[in-house]
């Protein structure tokens, strides 16, 4: 695979490896489908698909969620036919996409609300200070929505700059070994180097609705699945009610599947904004939902990135029959 599928490997907090586990069973669900398997490599905003695992609302025998150590690894699966579907950034979809795997988008997880940064060196006051300096981004939609946000901020073109394209694993160590002046990068190498005195100068937030994390199954797949991928994306929703009602149980559950200390959960989720099904109703249904627009605008920075084929994407991904009409 290219490495355009870089985006949240969450360097740090899981143990990486590709383990398969199930939840208890949701009593009197009868599917006769086969085992709707699910990819999706450690992320604060893929949790509540565990959340609701540990709650016990998804049937062991329709719906198993197969933890992955990246992206790559849940793209892979997928093409090799030994996941259903997964969770992952809407760029990495469009590029699987193009690469003729047909995929659709059942549910809208998160969105980057602060999760990405550009971080400049101590002595960088501001974006226009970046003009002629070396900046370290991945080679992927989400670099380079980033990176292109924060250069219309300060009224830079790609050419008033150096781009330094790295992998995630590289960020920190290249940051402190001043190899970049900035760096466009993500959890957890953006808290630690802003423990270790980096200034942020761009987030998200300022871009909001651009980095989206959805739930994609293949296409091909679906109709033999309905009754099982309904539970998953209801049970997602009410893994959100939950997690509202409840926060202290449920960073503990969260907490000890990432490796964290209950209370380092709560501000993973002030950086995002978690959907609601209202939301993702906006987002997927009607004549023209909000996915569209988003795959538009992502279409055209991967294009000039070269990050797709010059051939426009033209399926619509948005798929909203999935969405439970309602949650208790």
């Amino acid at each position: 695979m290219s490495n355009v599928f870089t985006r949240r490997h969450f360097l740090g907090l899981a143990a990486g490896s590709c383990t398969m586990a199930a939840a208890g069973a949701l009593g009197g669900c009868t599917f006769g489908e086969s085992l709707l398997r699910i990819g999706a490599h450690p992320w604060p905003g893929y949790e509540m698909l565990y959340l609701a695992r540990e709650k016990g609302w998804l049937d062991q025998e329709a719906v198993r969620l197969v933890e992955m150590p990246s992206a790559s690894d849940s793209i892979q699966a997928l093409f090799a036919g030994a996941l259903e579907g997964a969770a992952l950034t809407l760029d990495e979809v469009m590029s699987v996409a193009a690469a003729g795997l047909d995929l659709k988008v059942v549910a809208v997880l998160d969105i980057s609300l602060g999760a990405d940064v550009l971080l400049a060196q101590p002595h960088y006051h501001s974006l226009i200070n970046l003009r002629g300096r070396r900046i370290g981004v991945e080679n992927s939609a989400t670099g380079a929505l980033m990176l292109e946000g924060a250069l219309t901020a300060a009224g830079l073109a790609i050419q008033d700059v150096v781009p330094v394209y790295m992998t995630i694993d590289k960020h920190h160590s290249a940051f402190l070994a001043r190899e970049v002046d900035a760096i466009v990068t993500y959890d957890p190498v953006r808290s630690q180097l802003l423990a270790a005195g980096a200034r942020m100068l761009f987030d998200s937030s300022m871009i909001h609705g651009q980095i989206v994390d959805v739930l994609a199954l293949r296409s091909d797949v679906l109709t033999n699945h309905s009754a099982a991928l309904q539970q998953l994306v209801a049970a997602h929703f009410h893994a959100l009610q939950e997690m509202k009602r409840n926060p202290v149980a449920s960073a503990k559950i969260i907490a000890s599947r990432l490796n964290l200390k209950p209370e380092e959960v709560s501000p993973l989720y002030d950086v995002m904004d978690m959907p609601d099904l209202i939301a993702n109703q906006a987002w997927l249904a009607g004549g023209h939902p909000k996915l569209d627009d988003t795959v538009r605008l992502l279409q055209d920075v991967m294009r000039r990135y070269k990050l797709l084929p010059a051939t426009p994407v033209s399926v619509s991904f948005a798929d909203a029959q999935y969405l439970p009409r309602e949650i208790s």
